[in-house]
């Protein structure tokens, strides 16, 4: 299962580092990304594969909004065609 999952905030060292870790510890596999700065911001999106992962995406949303409030930074997922279908023209 994919799922796309976005990190928006004001740039700070070791984003990418603490969210790949925390995607690590739970054998949540990065399969694209891309990332910019624009005006000082932080803007980080990855496409990432749950087929390992033990706990449910519903959880792995939870603790990544935890993460994202202990950085300072907004971190959210949904699986990949919730996605698509959104942002279809």
């Amino acid at each position: 299962m994919n799922a796309i999952i976005t990190v928006v905030g004001t740039d700070q060292v070791g984003i990418i580092a603490a969210v790949s870790a925390f995607l690590a510890e739970r054998n949540i596999n990065i399969e694209d990304i891309t990332q910019t700065i624009l005006s000082g911001n932080f803007v980080m999106m990855m496409m990432v594969d749950l087929s390992a992962c033990s706990k449910p995406l519903e959880t792995v949303k939870e603790e990544l909004a935890k993460k994202g409030e202990a950085m300072n930074v907004s971190i959210s997922i949904m699986h990949e065609k919730v996605f698509s279908a959104m942002h279809r023209i």
